[in-house]
């Protein structure tokens, strides 16, 4: 009846140990995605005038646009509208930049604060990971000691059933 009581006690005390994994962080976040949810008309527009800007299509087309015009005003076929030294063609252009850099420098500085977010997240991330791991090793160390808490009780009753049998404590007796 005492044994039986005791193995209800060490079974109590395992259950106490035992390790129960608990998620003590939110969930991970999509921070592209919260960011387009909360993204304005003009922050949008600003984004896809930015990613226009800065492609090789506009480049190329404008490259061509502008070589047309130059060739259009030197070789005279049609009438002069803006004659060497293309000042209305450099003051299109002039226009064209003073509008497009605050436009890109917004997108610029909405792009920097993703990536303060991302940073952020992944910070976040991070710890996350750290605190699992922790509780891992946790767990498999209240492992090890229930492993040798059950090793040292078989030895126990090895024992014990070496000394009924009448053999003794063999681990003491000289080779």
């Amino acid at each position: 009846m005492s044994a039986s009581i005791t193995e209800k006690n060490v079974i109590d005390r395992w259950e106490r140990l035992r390790v129960r994994h608990a998620h003590k962080h939110p969930p991970v976040t999509n921070v592209n995605e919260a960011l387009a949810q909360s993204m304005t008309f003009g922050e949008r527009a600003s984004d896809a005038f930015a990613a226009t800007m800065g492609s090789w299509p506009f480049i190329i087309a404008q490259s061509i646009l502008l070589v047309f015009w130059v060739i259009l005003n030197v070789t005279a076929w049609i009438l002069h509208w803006d004659p060497y030294p293309f000042i209305l063609l450099n003051l299109a252009l002039s226009l064209e930049a003073a509008y497009a850099a605050p436009i890109i420098m917004m997108s610029q500085n909405r792009q920097a604060d993703k990536d303060r977010l991302a940073a952020e997240e992944d910070y976040r991330i991070n710890t996350k990971a750290e605190e699992e791991l922790k509780d891992v090793m946790h767990h498999l160390e209240q492992q090890d000691e229930l492993m040798l808490d059950i090793l040292r009780r078989l030895e126990d009753q090895h024992q014990v059933v070496l000394g009924r049998l009448g053999v003794g404590n063999l681990a003491n007796t000289p080779a």
